[in-house]
This record gives C-alpha cells, sequence and structure tokens, in this order.
C-alpha cells in the first residue's frame, strides 16, 4: 500500500488557485465547471479550465488546458495535479487526461476534490494502468 501523500500549505495555494480557475471554465453546454492547478518544481503553480465548444468534440479539459499553458511557460514535469468540481464527490480525470498527464508525470499525485470535505488521491500510473508509452524502433 502506497504512504499518504501530506497535503501542505504550497498545496492548500494551489487548491485555491484550482478554484480560480473552475471559475472561469467555459462550460456553457454541460454546466460541469472543471479547475485544475499542477504544481511544477520550484514551487510555480498553473492553472486550467475546461473549455467547452459547440463542436463537443473540441473541448478541452481543465487538465490538458493546464498542461498546454505550463509547457508553454518551461514547465514540463509536475509533482501533484490539483482537479477540482462542484460535485459532491470528487471527479476523476477522463481517460485522455489521464494518458496526457501519463506523457508528463506518470508518478505525479492527482488530488481530487469535489464539494463534500476531505480529498482523495492516486498515482496518475494507478489511474492509467498500462499506459500507452511511445518507444521509437530500433534502426
Amino acid at each position: 500500500m502506497m504512504e499518504h501523500p501530506a497535503w501542505t500549505d504550497r498545496h492548500e495555494a494551489a487548491l485555491q488557485e484550482a478554484w480560480k480557475a473552475r471559475a472561469n471554465a467555459w462550460a456553457p453546454y454541460s454546466g460541469f465547471q472543471v479547475g485544475c492547478a499542477l504544481m511544477v518544481p520550484g514551487g510555480g503553480v498553473v492553472a486550467g479550465c475546461n473549455v467547452e465548444n459547440a463542436s463537443y468534440g473540441l473541448t478541452q479539459c481543465a487538465e490538458r488546458c493546464a498542461i498546454c499553458a505550463a509547457v508553454a511557460q518551461g514547465n514540463s514535469t509536475f509533482t501533484d495535479i490539483i482537479v477540482v468540481t462542484d460535485l459532491e464527490s470528487p471527479s476523476p480525470p477522463c481517460g485522455a487526461c489521464r494518458q496526457v498527464l501519463f506523457e508528463f508525470a506518470p508518478e505525479a499525485t492527482v488530488w481530487l476534490v469535489g464539494k463534500q470535505p476531505g480529498k482523495t488521491w492516486h498515482k496518475v500510473s494507478d489511474l492509467l494502468p498500462h499506459a500507452f508509452r511511445f518507444e521509437p524502433p530500433a534502426r
């Protein structure tokens, strides 16, 4: 069994950034607003929110928006990922987001927070067992 990771003041600050991002989510079709905050090495936090589109397949999840923003800022590793929704129970990332998170931080801790008190956590690699990894063929 994995040891429960510690929740610190830094996590609390990142949680507040995730809630702020969630408030900016563009979700006119589903009404399901999601915020995400990535904790990057060195103390930074990069947040993102979901952005829906009338052509629903073009919708971007909060996790992928945060990753794109972080990469644009030069961050390609994350220690912790905090995902917030206004559902009673925490909501885990979708399958596409799990694969993208795995690309950058397979051993990062994903914290899930809903309206109810408390948080659940998982390692990215546990959320996506048997994840796809690209390994170029030997030449």
